[in-house]
């Protein structure tokens, strides 16, 4: 349950792009518990209808169905919510695309389409919202991953996805300063019950190998990211722009060094 208390975003819009599963979701759910008028996107229009299903019981939610890869869709979309919720107060990007395999292993289009729908998404997504932000007062919300500073085994495509996000997220946060638009970033740790971590520890000895690399003993919930996303939209952080937030219990701190290749099929390889 979110510590922060009821009707934080009252009056407000907020737009989360990949937010009909996982920990974007979560994120709309607190938005909308909170008070905001809320309204999600992704690709298939049956996880749009669930999710909106679900949010409305809790206040008001709209969905949308739209490939962040395409530019004039997600613009589509975001018009559409403009058109009934006025300016916007909140967007977040968070469609994400990822699968582990070694670059060897990744064709040139899979590499392309991680980079498509995570950097080049979230370019799509903040910049289709720009001309519709509330200015001054808008803030804007990148979801990247730990791979966009820490080596690891498999990711190299995401590794650059993400690290383009990173950036992408101090430089609009310059050049739209003026306008008083914030931008940040947050970046989950290994999170419970999420399809990310499902891919990347999908053995108990692999989870528990992540579970030694983080300080705080544990995985984090989506309640824990959702509470983050919460603050950074809120006027508590209103003199909050340009940051790259780690939520991962510390995770970040351990992670100087890459797992090698034989370290990772070892982990992959164990039993119980």
């Amino acid at each position: 349950m979110s510590h922060f208390a009821p009707f934080l975003l009252a009056g407000k819009s907020a737009f989360v792009a990949g937010g009909t599963s996982g920990i974007n979701l979560a994120i709309a759910e607190a938005y909308v518990k909170a008070g905001a008028r809320v309204a999600v996107l992704s690709r298939k229009q049956e996880k749009v209808d669930v999710a909106v299903a679900h949010l409305a019981r809790f206040g008001t939610a709209s969905g949308y169905a739209a490939d962040v890869r395409e530019y004039a869709a997600v613009e589509a979309a975001l018009k559409a919510f403009h058109a009934v919720a006025g300016p916007i107060d909140i967007v977040v990007s968070g469609a994400a695309g990822n699968f582990v395999a070694p670059a060897t292993g990744i064709s040139s289009n899979g590499f392309r389409t991680v980079l498509e729908i995570d950097l080049l998404g979230t370019f799509h997504v903040l910049r289709a919202s720009f001309d519709l932000l509330r200015k001054p007062g808008a803030s804007l919300i990148s979801v990247s991953a730990p791979q966009s500073t820490a080596v690891s085994f498999g990711q190299s495509h995401v590794s650059a996805a993400k690290a383009g996000i990173d950036m992408l997220t101090r430089c609009l946060a310059v050049e739209w300063g003026a306008e008083g638009v914030r931008v940040n970033a947050i970046v989950p740790g290994p999170i419970e019950d999420t399809e990310g971590m499902a891919r990347l520890a999908p053995t108990p000895a692999v989870r528990r190998a992540f579970e030694r690399t983080v300080p705080l003993g544990r995985f984090g919930t989506k309640q824990d990211v959702a509470n983050l996303a919460l603050f950074m939209a809120s006027g508590a952080a209103q003199y909050m722009t340009g940051t790259v937030t780690y939520c991962d219990g510390g995770q970040v701190l351990t992670m100087g060094g890459a797992m090698s290749p034989a370290a990772m099929q070892q982990l992959l390889t164990q039993g119980d």
